[in-house]
């Protein structure tokens, strides 16, 4: 099984020490995600930065730590599942077609992430994070 983080997932985790970040770090194996997050991570890191109240060297060495749990998914390996994945999500938020390309391209994954509306379709699995903690902690005793 593969956990693929949504970037609202991976954002929660820069700008808090919760739960969110501790479920990441602690981890045994890595998360995936699309690599189109780099992008996204870009354009809203001094935002990130600016609401985390961190200093620089605090937040950069907190994004060390997350990307070291990540392992990144080339858009040319998800690129032709877009279509499917387009038309998983389409009547529910387009912009997550990526992560359903990515979860296309890695059968037997699953998608964390707050989202609710994402739950509407039945291709693939979408956690939130109290069922991500129920998979990863409770049924591991």
């Amino acid at each position: 099984m593969r956990i693929i983080l949504d970037a609202n997932i991976f954002f929660a985790a820069i700008l808090k020490n919760s739960g969110t970040r501790k479920i990441i770090l602690d981890y045994d194996g890595q998360f995936i995600f699309p690599n189109y997050i780099l992008e996204e991570f870009e354009k809203y890191k001094f935002k990130l930065f600016k609401m985390s109240g961190m200093t620089k060297e605090e937040f950069s060495e907190i994004i060390y730590l997350l990307l070291t749990k990540v392992l990144f998914i080339s858009n040319n390996t998800i690129i032709k599942h877009k279509q499917e994945a387009i038309e998983i999500v389409k009547d529910l938020d387009i912009n997550d077609a990526m992560y359903f390309a990515c979860a296309l391209a890695y059968p037997d994954s699953i998608i964390w992430s707050e989202d609710k509306k994402l739950k509407q379709q039945n291709k693939i699995k979408v956690l939130n994070t109290n069922e991500i903690i129920e998979l990863l902690y409770k049924n591991n005793q």
